[in-house]
């Protein structure tokens, strides 16, 4: 994808600027990505995972092309281009079937490849870091590079087919594995540059005995870990001199980058060092689907307060009830009775995103909408539980509706990415089309 390739770039040219990648598949977190894209006049980069869609459905439902059109008809709603609508697939590999020999595994894995290809995805993660049934763990870092060449062969074969522009790859993977972490984290270890290089030099010697040089020549990116996760209840801060040595290999590199996965909850200050450090590429997720949650939350308080039990939607209580009842999604993560309660709620993983879709659900948060945006509660409540979209309705800047109210404080976190990405730094360049570069 050539606005993506002109973005890296840019970045090995010395400008300090970055990408963001918004993955989530929640509607309201898109349109608000959306809108911000829109409003700046740039594009924005949506990436969903092999566990969200894959061609049986992932947990959204979706499979890519279903993905593709959700997508495509929040962007028309909103009035923002499709050609400014870019889509990625993170971690496409077999994370959804390690469960399965790896023969099993990979030939899913390729179909999963194709399905992504053909409906238009164009940056691609192979990841086939994972072992699956049959393997050692853990897996040999040259056995995963050999898989990821096998799903690059599918997608080269298959863009080719269904025509479009070439798709840009990013290869390597960071600890915890898609979903997040499972147990407390007290500190993590940042990749090794001799770590990195070993990676780059696997897939870099397989991908060209096997004739993919081509491809190798769109690998924009490879994921490491800078020294940056999250738990239930814990941020770890980026460090940049833990980072240092790391920062200085992939400076020397003439045409890579690197991609940090899991910078949710990162300060705005450490958002922009890790940029300056050549992790100019920053996925985030869960820290929005955290201030939606946590929103819809004070809204649900405001409601009750407001309108009083009564005749609230019980919007808090449906979506506790519907996680109790199904509880899938987030046993294997909150192992203590004592906590569960306040981690179903309040945890940074965020395991409610699992469940926003569920019909219940959804009429709950109807129902509170239509409370408040025709009953509207006096500015009193909404100061003492939003206090930034209090101040926003007061100076005009912002409707006072709920559905508003969600836009502006999802987006106060995307514009912590904008701003740490310094789209503003471009110099305008017609050959680029800079305003693409977000």
């Amino acid at each position: 994808m050539k606005a993506i390739l002109d973005f890296v770039r840019q970045h090995k040219q010395g400008l300090p600027v970055g990408l963001y990648s918004i993955c989530s598949a929640h509607p309201i977190v898109i349109e608000a990505a959306m809108r911000s894209a829109r409003d700046a006049g740039q594009a924005v980069l949506i990436e969903a995972t092999s566990n969200q869609v894959n061609q049986h459905g992932g947990y959204t439902g979706m499979a890519p092309r279903d993905f593709h059109a959700f997508v495509m008809e929040i962007a028309d709603r909103v009035g923002l281009p499709r050609s400014d609508v870019w889509l990625g697939g993170d971690h496409l590999g077999p994370n959804c079937w390690v469960a399965r020999n790896a023969a099993e595994a990979m030939a899913l894995s390729m179909e999963l490849i194709e399905r992504y290809v053909e409906a238009g995805f164009r940056k691609i993660h192979l990841d086939c870091s994972m072992s699956c049934a049959d393997d050692p763990s853990p897996l040999d870092p040259t056995v995963a590079a050999q898989r990821a060449a096998s799903l690059c062969v599918v997608a080269e074969r298959t863009w080719k087919r269904a025509g479009g522009e070439a798709p840009v790859y990013v290869i390597g993977t960071e600890v915890p594995v898609p979903g997040g972490a499972a147990e407390s984290l007290h500190g993590i270890a940042v990749t090794t540059p001799a770590a990195a290089r070993a990676t780059i030099a696997a897939h870099r010697d397989i991908f060209l005995g096997q004739g993919l040089s081509a491809a190798w020549s769109r690998v924009v990116a490879l994921v490491v870990q800078p020294g940056v996760e999250f738990d239930h209840r814990h941020v770890i801060d980026y460090r940049p001199g833990e980072a240092e040595r790391l920062s200085a290999f992939i400076g020397q590199d003439e045409r890579l980058v690197y991609e940090a996965h899991s910078t949710d909850y990162q300060t705005p200050g450490n958002l922009a060092r890790l940029v300056s450090g050549h992790f100019a590429i920053l996925k985030v997720g869960p820290a929005l689907s955290f201030a939606l949650r946590e929103t819809l939350w004070a809204l649900a308080d405001i409601e009750s307060e407001w309108l009083g039990k009564d005749k609230a939607s019980g919007f808090k209580e449906v979506v506790l009830r519907a996680m109790r009842e199904n509880p899938v999604h987030w046993q294997k993560y909150y192992h203590d009775p004592d906590t569960r309660q306040y981690d179903l709620q309040y945890s940074l993983s965020d395991r409610i995103r699992y469940y926003w879709s569920q019909p219940d659900i959804g009429a709950a948060q109807a129902k509170m909408f239509a409370n408040l945006d025709n009953n509207p509660p006096p500015l009193a409540l909404l100061s003492q539980y939003l206090t930034r979209q209090y101040e926003a309705i007061r100076e005009g800047r912002l409707v006072y509706s709920a559905h508003e109210i969600l836009m502006h404080a999802i987006r106060l976190v995307i514009d912590q990415y904008r701003a740490a990405c310094r789209p503003d730094s471009l110099s305008l360049n017609v050959n680029l089309d800079i305003k693409t570069s977000i």
